[in-house]
């Protein structure tokens, strides 16, 4: 990767919306095993008025108070002045040597993201999860690794490795219209259509930390729906409206009897705001063009990069303050 005098190599953002305790743990896993050459910034949706004195090491910017996950990695990719940027969201930990087979992978020019293998708290050798994939009717899942496992299509929202200037150009960032639910797969639908590549990359662990919360059904249908309307471009329509009939079905049902009915509104709503989607249309037929190609819904290219299955051994910033240790 080429970059200019005084640009890291890699920035690693940590996105803190609001478990202090979780910015902690995650903050120590990264001073304490991060490569020579990158910058760590925290994006805060909450207050922290920093105990431990790292403001020398660490790089600090505030998104308004109660902010969400997604806005909190858009305010830290914002200040990245990196060519990679690595998201890791607060209560996931890092693990020895995690960054170097990512970083290895963005010599590739059309690399444009690099999925970790997340593995267990409590036993390092024991992976949880490969990133996500985006089903035709809309819908978004985690990807569990095992043998005969699909590929992904990118990395979830709370860790990945990303080529800046791709999550730049294919939002800018990440949607806040998806939620922190869907905006993950709303990522992954522009890496399909640009024809970039995902790259698996097993050698690069990072601990999982705590599963998200699921949200209501009102929302859960919400941005569900906006996901599907947003990733229209590029699919035969016909068939990708009877795939996602079939996925409103199979998500009432999952949500039934109580969630049901706030669900299909939520959908509803969605539907109601077709307007709002044409300029996503618009753009992902750009990255398209750019790409010379109509990449199908699930064309997505990936390429698995199988590692060792043993245990590994410009927003607002703060104002300056005393800057845990180096040492922590």
């Amino acid at each position: 990767m080429q970059r200019g005098a005084n640009r890291p190599q890699l920035s690693i953002v940590i996105a803190a919306p609001a478990d202090v305790a979780a910015l902690e743990d995650t903050l120590v896993s990264v001073l304490e095993k991060r490569p020579d050459d990158c910058e760590v910034i925290v994006a805060l949706g909450c207050a922290y008025d920093d105990p431990w004195n790292i403001r020398d090491e660490v790089t600090f910017v505030q998104a308004p108070i109660g902010s969400s996950l997604v806005a909190c990695v858009n305010v830290g990719v914002a200040s990245s002045r990196a060519e990679v940027t690595h998201v890791l969201a607060a209560g996931w930990r890092a693990t020895e040597g995690w960054t170097t087979g990512p970083l290895a992978r963005f010599d590739d020019d059309a690399t444009a993201a690099v999925v970790p293998l997340s593995v267990a708290a409590d036993d390092h050798t024991r992976a949880v999860a490969a990133g996500i994939r985006c089903r035709r009717g809309g819908r978004r899942v985690d990807v569990f690794p095992g043998r005969g496992t699909p590929r992904p299509h990118g990395p979830a929202l709370e860790a990945g490795f990303w080529r800046t200037a791709f999550l730049r150009a294919a939002g800018p960032g990440f949607s806040t219209a998806c939620g922190d639910s869907c905006a993950d797969a709303d990522m992954a639908i522009a890496l399909s259509r640009s024809g970039q590549t995902v790259v698996f990359d097993e050698s690069s662990r990072v601990v999982a930390g705590p599963r998200r919360s699921q949200k209501g059904a009102f929302l859960a249908g919400l941005h569900a729906e906006r996901l599907f309307w947003r990733s229209i471009a590029g699919q035969f329509v016909p068939w990708a409206l009877a795939a996602h009939a079939v996925e409103v079905a199979r998500h009432a049902l999952a949500r039934a009897p109580l969630g049901t009915l706030p669900l299909l509104a939520g959908r509803l709503v969605a539907l109601m705001q077709f307007g709002s989607y044409l300029p996503r249309y618009r753009q992902l037929r750009g990255l398209m063009n750019a790409a010379g190609e109509e990449p199908a819904a699930d064309s997505l290219q990936t390429i698995r990069i199988d590692g060792p299955h043993g245990a590994m051994p410009a927003p607002k910033r703060r104002p300056e303050a005393t800057p845990l240790r180096r040492s922590a």
